[in-house]
């Protein structure tokens, strides 16, 4: 990705947005909109947003667990697997 060639003013976008926007699906490059030449928004198609937004999820999920690791929060996995057993037989049971 090559953000300094994706680089336009607020003034561009007002009369390209069509343009704008089929280059951002088209290349899945994010683009980069200045107002007074400072970079003030980005501009990106869905696909990679949704990827971006899963990522970070990742990254969240590994950052707790690191922290919960760090703090001596651990469990057995025979006593998890054992919980998760007990609730789908709970499930079960309450289905009838």
């Amino acid at each position: 990705m090559q953000l300094h060639s994706d680089i336009k003013p607020i003034s561009w976008i007002k009369s390209n947005a069509k343009q704008m926007v089929e280059s951002v699906a088209e290349t899945g490059n994010p683009m980069v909109i200045t107002q007074n030449g400072e970079a003030k928004a980005v501009v990106m198609n869905v696909r990679e947003y949704d990827q971006m937004r899963q990522s970070l999820a990742l990254l969240r999920l590994l950052a707790d667990s690191s922290a919960d690791v760090a703090a001596g929060k651990l469990r057995n996995s025979s006593d998890v697997f054992a919980d998760i057993r007990r609730m789908i037989a709970e499930k079960r049971n309450e289905r009838g």
